[in-house]
């Protein structure tokens, strides 16, 4: 497809395709699994389903201890709920500063993951999104008070109340706290749960529920379009997603790393140009030239330099470092009307838009697979940017080899 996707969709328009597309999704994914999927006026299929169960999972019993085996509960599918057998579950930088208490206090044991990709194995009774045998996925948020303004706009994130994120959050169900996905199973309401479309490459899928929408939501709210500059920064788990979604738009996009060997990436995945940001005389030649800047960088650094790069009225978004920025200038934002700005994933339409959107364009996260059991090496290739480009755990094999 060659057309600019620049608009944004209305709320009522958004609320439309979630509800008149549920249908069309589902129903090709079904096949035999359908036709023998037990009784569909409850919970259907896996008789478990109806009470609470122990599964098996990957965490963190303190911020100092590597991850290892776990027994977890989930709990028993409610009317509105959806069990997925977990397939596939990305490795966020996010769960590595989780886990390591890095943002603050943690509950442990800590079971990361918030880049689900599983088989729909139960659904409650009152569930018209998704039938057994389905593929859904599950992103960062697994509930919201849903009546807040940000709520009923398709906002979750932004919950007055506080978003319920995947894990580590307070569970309103269960009175304990959420679980993620490095686990076998996990439930979930249905209006949290993104259909996959059909035919999708399910392990490169999974990132987009986190990596994709983060670096999206700033491209539709900022309205990137066609021949615009976009810059980069970073080029890891977020931004090689983030070039291929601008490439995709029709923007001029640069990338601004400082791993050398990520320059030749940049350019294969969409990026018209890639600099060292190490090489001050290749930053200065860009200064002032760009409508907007998407930072994935997933710690404080000094952003000054980057801020120079904008031009009028363009602006910076920071959509990876959670922690106090550094080097801002307050005088070179006024020069240039320049804009420092912040975003973080996407509600829950805009994160089944983003879906549709690649599976559409056959953007992919470039992954490496990893068994359960490597959790804990793939954390120090996050942290050292070994990476090509996110790691995903794969509990679908085990699973058949099962």
């Amino acid at each position: 497809m060659t057309q600019t996707y620049t608009e944004e969709k209305s709320v009522a328009g958004r609320r439309r395709v979630l509800k008149a597309g549920a249908g069309l999704m589902a129903a090709p994914m079904l096949g035999a699994m359908a036709a023998s999927s037990g009784n569909r006026g409850g919970i259907r299929n896996d008789p478990s389903a109806a009470a609470a169960q122990n599964v098996r999972a990957v965490g963190a019993k303190s911020a100092t201890a590597p991850l290892g085996s776990l027994t977890i509960s989930r709990r028993a599918v409610g009317p509105r709920d959806v069990l997925l057998d977990i397939l596939y579950c990305g490795v966020c930088h996010s769960d590595i500063h989780t886990v390591r208490g890095e943002w603050g206090p943690t509950q442990y044991p800590c079971v990361p993951g918030h880049e689900i990709v599983g088989r729909v194995i139960a659904v409650g009774t009152e569930v018209t999104k998704f039938q057994v045998g389905d593929i859904g996925g599950v992103g960062c948020i697994v509930d919201s008070c849903g009546v807040c303004e940000p709520c009923q706009d398709d906002l979750e994130q932004y919950c007055e109340k506080g978003m319920t994120q995947t894990y580590g959050s307070p569970d309103a169900h269960t009175g304990g706290y959420t679980f993620g996905g490095y686990s076998d199973r996990v439930v979930v309401k249905d209006h949290f749960v993104i259909r996959i479309p059909p035919g999708a490459d399910l392990a490169a899928m999974a990132p987009l529920l986190c990596a994709g929408v983060t670096t999206f939501s700033p491209m539709q709210h900022w309205k990137l379009e066609r021949g615009q500059r976009v810059g980069v920064v970073g080029m890891g788990g977020l931004g090689h997603v983030a070039v291929q979604l601008a490439a995709a738009r029709h923007a001029e996009v640069t990338v601004f790393t400082t791993t050398s060997s990520k320059l030749g990436d940049a350019k294969r995945l969409g990026a018209t140009d890639a600099v060292l940001s190490t090489d001050a005389a290749a930053m200065k030649a860009h200064a002032g030239k760009f409508d907007l800047i998407i930072s994935t960088v997933p710690n404080g650094y000094p952003m000054q330099a980057f801020i120079d790069l904008l031009k009028l009225n363009g602006t910076l978004v920071n959509v990876g470092a959670m922690e106090p920025l550094k080097e801002v200038k307050g005088l070179h934002l006024a020069i240039g009307r320049r804009a420092l700005a912040g975003s973080i994933i996407g509600g829950i339409a805009e994160t089944q838009e983003v879906v549709d959107y690649c599976a559409a364009r056959n953007i992919k996260a470039q992954v490496q697979l990893i068994r359960p059991d490597e959790i804990n090496t793939a954390f120090e290739g996050v942290i050292d940017k070994s990476v090509r480009y996110r790691y995903v755990i794969d509990f679908a094999s085990s699973k058949r080899a099962g």
